[in-house]
């Protein structure tokens, strides 16, 4: 099964696994100087139907929860999920989003665990892996392997 699991933010964790090789890693979408903030948006999906041609069997997004505190950040998640959504219809692609907490809860016992906690998770599964956003990306492909795919037929184990 080819699945792409995404962190979205302006710096988006993905990790892939793609006919059984899986690759990992995040991408920046920051406006650069003298663009507008829209121009996140425009790259975050030229980026994403970049795995258009991958045959993907399933998207898999990590949901949030609003954070007044971070207005923005909570903003620019929801329009990136959006355009997530939307690729998944396209590419008629099923999308499963899981929460942040569950994938938490799953990996440290606690669905209120820090990044560093996080990121030595992933580390056990890939020693390279440095950004907590590509730590959360690789956590949700191993948990969609793992809890969502287990014992469905066809599904990784």
């Amino acid at each position: 099964m080819n699945i792409l699991a995404l962190d979205v933010a302006t710096k988006c964790g993905f990790a892939a696994e793609i006919d059984r090789r899986r690759e990992s890693g995040f991408k920046d979408f920051t406006p650069l100087p003298g663009e507008g903030p829209g121009w996140r948006y425009i790259r975050f999906n030229v980026w994403l139907y970049s795995w258009k041609g991958r045959k993907l069997d399933l998207v898999v997004v990590e949901k949030t929860i609003p954070n007044m505190k971070r207005a923005i950040t909570s903003e620019i998640a929801f329009g990136l999920s959006t355009r997530v959504m939307e690729f998944a219809e396209r590419q008629h692609v099923p999308l499963i989003g899981i929460h942040n907490a569950t994938l938490k809860k799953y990996f440290t016992g606690d669905g209120r665990a820090e990044k560093f906690e996080m990121i030595l998770k992933a580390q056990a599964i890939d020693p390279n892996i440095e950004d907590d956003n590509e730590a959360d990306a690789l956590l949700l492909l191993q948990y969609t392997k793992l809890v969502i795919l287990k014992g469905k037929k066809g599904g990784s184990k």
